[in-house]
C-alpha cells in the first residue's frame, strides 16, 4: 500500500495503516486513539500551518533591503506550497478546487473590507489587487482546506442535519451581512439565532481510529473558530495584516472577533458541503439512515 488510490492524497495509505491497528480496551487504547486524533488533525492543518510558518518566517527573517517585497515573497511561497502539495499528492484535486473557491470568495471580501477600513495591509507589494496582496486569498483558502481535509480524514457523518437549501440560504445571508452591515443594521445576532435553530439537533460523527465519536456540530464550529482566532493573532503579530487599533503597536485581537470567525466557519462549511455532501451514519447492513434517525442500533458506532 505504498501508493494512494487515484484521487486520494498520500496520507490515505498512512490513514489505512493507522485505522488497521489493533488496540486493547482501556486507558492505553484511549491514549493511542488520542494520539491518532492529534496526528490526523495536524495533517488536516498542513496547508494552514505552512502558511502561518511562511508569515512568521518572513516577518522575523526577511531583510528590509531585499529586492523582492515581503508580501510578494509570501504570495510566491503560497503558490509554491499549493503546487507542491498537488505534485506530491499531499492534497487531492477536489481539495484544490475548494481552495480555489475560497480564494475567490475571500479576495472579494478583502477588497471590500480594506476599502471600508476594517483592516489594512501595511507593507508594499507588486502582486496585489487594489489594496489587497494576492496572498490574502490563501488565508481564507487555508480554512477551506482544513475543513475539506478533516471532513475526509475523519469520515464525517451527520445526524439531524437540516435540509441543504436552508444551509445555503443561511450561508448566503451571512456573506451578504459581512458587506451590508456597513450601511444597514447588523443582523449577526439574528444569524446566530438562525444557526442555532437550524443546527441545534445536528451531531457530527467523526472517526479518530476505529469507532465514530460524536459532537454537537455547533460546538465543533466554535472550537474551530477559536483556533482560527489564535491563528489570526499570529498573523497580525507577523504584520501580514493589521487592524486600525494596532497602528501604534501589536496587541491581541479582541475576543469579539470570535463571532465573526464563527459565522465565517458556517460559510466555509457550506462551501465544502457543495463538493462533499453530508452523509448519515451507516447501519450495520450498510444502508444510511436519515438525518433524524436513531443511532441506538448502529453497532460499530459508539459515543465518547
Amino acid at each position: 500500500m505504498s501508493d494512494a488510490p487515484r484521487g486520494q492524497s498520500r496520507f490515505h495509505a498512512v490513514r489505512m495503516r493507522l485505522e488497521a491497528m489493533a488496540i486493547t480496551p482501556g486507558p492505553r487504547g484511549w491514549f493511542l486513539e488520542f494520539l491518532v486524533f492529534g496526528f490526523k488533525q495536524g495533517w488536516a492543518c498542513l496547508f494552514g500551518g505552512l502558511m502561518l510558518a511562511l508569515l512568521l518566517g518572513t516577518h522575523l527573517f526577511w531583510p528590509d533591503d531585499a529586492p523582492l517585497h515581503r508580501y510578494d515573497a509570501i504570495t510566491i511561497g503560497a503558490v509554491l506550497i499549493q503546487l507542491g502539495m498537488l505534485a506530491f499528492r499531499l492534497e487531492t484535486p477536489k481539495e484544490a478546487l475548494v481552495i480555489l473557491i475560497f480564494h475567490i470568495v475571500g479576495t472579494v471580501m478583502e477588497l471590500f473590507k480594506t476599502a471600508a477600513g476594517s483592516w489594512q495591509y501595511p507593507e508594499a507589494s507588486l502582486l496585489h489587487i487594489g489594496a489587497v496582496p494576492l496572498f490574502s486569498g490563501f488565508m481564507y483558502a487555508a480554512v477551506g482546506s482544513y475543513i475539506a481535509r478533516v471532513w475526509r480524514i475523519f469520515d464525517f457523518r451527520y445526524t439531524g442535519y437540516p435540509p441543504m437549501w436552508t444551509s445555503y440560504a443561511l450561508a448566503a445571508a451571512i456573506y451578504v451581512n459581512f458587506f451590508a452591515h456597513h450601511w444597514t443594521y447588523d443582523i449577526r445576532w439574528f444569524l446566530f439565532a438562525a444557526t442555532a435553530l437550524l443546527f441545534w439537533r445536528c451531531q457530527v460523527w467523526f472517526r479518530p481510529l476505529h469507532v465514530h465519536r460524536r459532537m454537537p456540530l455547533l460546538v465543533g464550529w466554535g472550537l474551530v473558530a477559536l483556533f482560527i482566532w489564535f491563528a489570526e493573532n499570529i498573523g497580525t503579530f507577523a504584520r501580514a495584516w493589521t487592524y486600525p487599533s494596532q497602528d501604534d503597536g501589536w496587541h491581541m485581537v479582541g475576543l469579539e472577533k470570535l463571532g465573526s470567525w464563527y459565522l465565517l466557519m458556517i460559510i466555509s462549511f457550506v462551501l465544502v458541503s457543495l463538493v462533499q455532501r453530508p452523509k448519515a451514519p451507516d447501519q450495520p447492513n450498510g444502508r444510511s439512515i436519515d438525518g433524524g434517525g436513531s443511532l441506538n442500533h448502529l453497532g460499530p458506532l459508539s459515543v465518547m
